[in-house]
């Protein structure tokens, strides 16, 4: 069985296009699509009782985040494969029937991520590698994008190849298709997101616990979705910058240990801050404010 997650905030209207286009892929196997709304002010929940009633729908009194509303969703599935997925995409083919035909033929495999396709019929720059040190701050000066392949860009990967299906640390997690069994390797399945990442870092927490475990995450380009993106975060688009840039601190701080390399952290959250200042005009207090 699939359990389809979706989590909602304020996207009324790209939810709709998004359950229609289920309805019109349907996968072939048993599946359940189970719906929470993080206390929409735009109709989202109502829209899903009157036209979806087949949806699961979890109405939350308060915006519990995107790690929280996963976590609801997670622990009503009932799905031995659970793939969580973005209100903002639509399927426009047999997408979900490859992708578990795919994950199916990959025992070693925890995760799935398959090609995110714009509006301009690109392909999206998806997959990125776990955050280290050096690959941030290969990101944050450029040099990353001028020696590819290399340690500094070990975040960003701009020598990702997005044509071929291969091992992939980190896919966005617009679409992620995970197997139960692979999800109780570490943790609770029925809550297997780390709240303190309420919006960001915490699909990037959840694989690397995954691969710490033995199971890798594979892209595919065969299977494919289109994705609008950030329609929710770009609504609150200040206090996201700044709740990213302290997600990112976090995630050091809880995965990069304790060697020398550890040492040079708070000379690179202060980078991370400062460039939380610059990008959003000022300082916001993020989520939880």
């Amino acid at each position: 069985m699939l359990s389809i997650l979706i989590v909602n905030w304020n996207t009324r209207n790209l939810l709709e296009s998004c359950l229609k286009s289920i309805a019109i892929h349907a996968p072939d196997v048993e599946h359940e699509i189970i719906l929470v709304d993080n206390a929409s002010s735009d109709g989202s929940a109502d829209m899903v009782r009157e036209r979806f009633p087949n949806v699961k729908l979890i109405a939350s009194v308060q915006n519990t985040g995107y790690a929280g509303g996963n976590n609801l969703a997670f622990g009503a599935a009932q799905g031995e494969v659970l793939l969580t997925l973005n209100p903002d995409t639509e399927f426009q083919d047999d997408s979900l029937n490859k992708a578990l035909e795919i994950l199916a033929s990959h025992s070693q495999v925890g995760c799935l991520g398959i090609r995110q396709v714009g509006l301009d019929g690109r392909t999206q720059s998806s997959v990125r590698g776990f955050p280290t040190i050096l690959g941030i701050l290969g990101d944050v000066t450029g040099l990353g994008k001028r020696f590819p392949g290399s340690r500094l860009d070990s975040y960003r990967l701009a020598a990702f190849d997005y044509e071929k299906e291969g091992l992939a640390p980190q896919p966005m997690g617009t679409f992620l298709m995970f197997r139960r069994v692979a999800l109780e390797s570490v943790g609770d399945v029925h809550a297997p997101f780390d709240e303190g990442f309420p919006i960001f870092f915490n699909e990037v927490d959840l694989l690397f616990r995954l691969k710490q475990k033995g199971w890798d995450c594979l892209y595919s380009p065969v299977p494919h979705i289109l994705h609008h993106g950030g329609e929710s975060t770009r609504q609150v688009r200040k206090s996201m910058i700044w709740e990213s840039h302290r997600s990112l601190v976090r995630y050091l701080r809880k995965h990069q240990g304790t060697g020398i390399g550890h040492l040079g952290l708070p000379f690179l959250a202060a980078i991370i801050y400062f460039a939380a200042f610059i990008r959003a005009k000022g300082y916001d207090a993020g989520f939880r404010s």
